[in-house]
């Protein structure tokens, strides 16, 4: 009786919090982040402003789930994050909220964003303000990944590409292997448990678990960029190395045989 009662909230909860954040997503787009365009000295200044807000707006949001019941969650590391700058943020992905979890503690992260997120009409607006990179334009792609870099940002990826599918062999894109040795940036791994799975691709939000979620994001060491660069060694199997050193740092606990690597 207990469990179906805490469960029943959880449903309540969490349809409570992704409606607001539905509402905050479109208030922000049509009120606050309409306000920069005046405000700010160029679109650069004016999408760090907007990745500012979305800090605050996403911290509280993780907040709200967590003290409503709908989750609970522990970020270990994050000071790392907030002194990382010309830095790749690679993470696996395992629930739908993984990039709310990460850019909750960065007042600057720009991010590789796919397709689908820019026609979704609650998150459109926010990833155009802030400047994101669209993952749809592979002409410009890595060029646009440098500037960004050079410029001492901060870039979060997930290199799956798409929410990892629990008990199934994961599959690691190359494109930020790729970016990685093309701008020689470093990287930082960003590691994500989910205990019991949540928010999985494969099932709706209001499909709870028997017991509350507990996110842990860890935030780990960097792969610095000199452990990639071989002048004498081509660039694709550069990123091929890349992906397998990524394979088990992303997948700690797991069988990297088990990890298929994009071709």
């Amino acid at each position: 009786m207990i469990t179906a009662v805490s469960k029943g909230w959880r449903v309540f909860a969490t349809g409570f919090c992704f409606s607001l954040f539905g509402l905050g997503a479109l208030l922000l787009t049509f009120l606050v982040f309409p306000l920069m365009t005046f405000t700010a000295k160029d679109h650069q200044d004016r999408a760090k402003r907007v990745q500012r807000i979305i800090q605050k707006t996403f911290l509280l949001f993780c907040l709200i789930m967590k003290y409503t019941g709908a989750i609970n969650f522990r970020i270990t590391g994050a000071e790392k994050l907030k002194e990382d700058r010309s830095c790749l943020i690679l993470a696996n992905h395992p629930s739908l909220i993984d990039y709310v979890l990460i850019a909750s503690q960065l007042p600057q992260c720009d991010c590789l964003v796919k397709s689908a997120i820019w026609h979704n009409p609650f998150m459109k607006g926010i990833v155009k303000a802030a400047g994101y990179i669209p993952n749809n334009s592979p002409d410009d792609l890595f060029s646009r990944c440098g500037e960004r870099l050079g410029d001492g940002n901060v870039l979060l990826i997930f290199p799956e590409g798409t929410r990892t599918t629990p008990n199934e062999r994961s599959v690691l894109q190359r494109g930020a292997s790729q970016i990685a040795v093309r701008t020689q940036t470093d990287i930082r791994i960003v590691h994500i448990t989910v205990t019991p799975s949540f928010l999985t691709k494969e099932k709706k939000w209001y499909q709870v678990p028997d017991t509350r979620p507990f996110f842990h994001v860890q935030v780990k060491g960097k792969i610095v960029a000199s452990e990639f660069t071989d002048c004498d060694v081509a660039e694709a199997t550069l990123a091929r190395r890349l992906n397998k050193t990524l394979a088990s740092a992303l997948f700690p606990n797991t069988d990297n045989s088990k990890h298929q690597h994009s071709t």
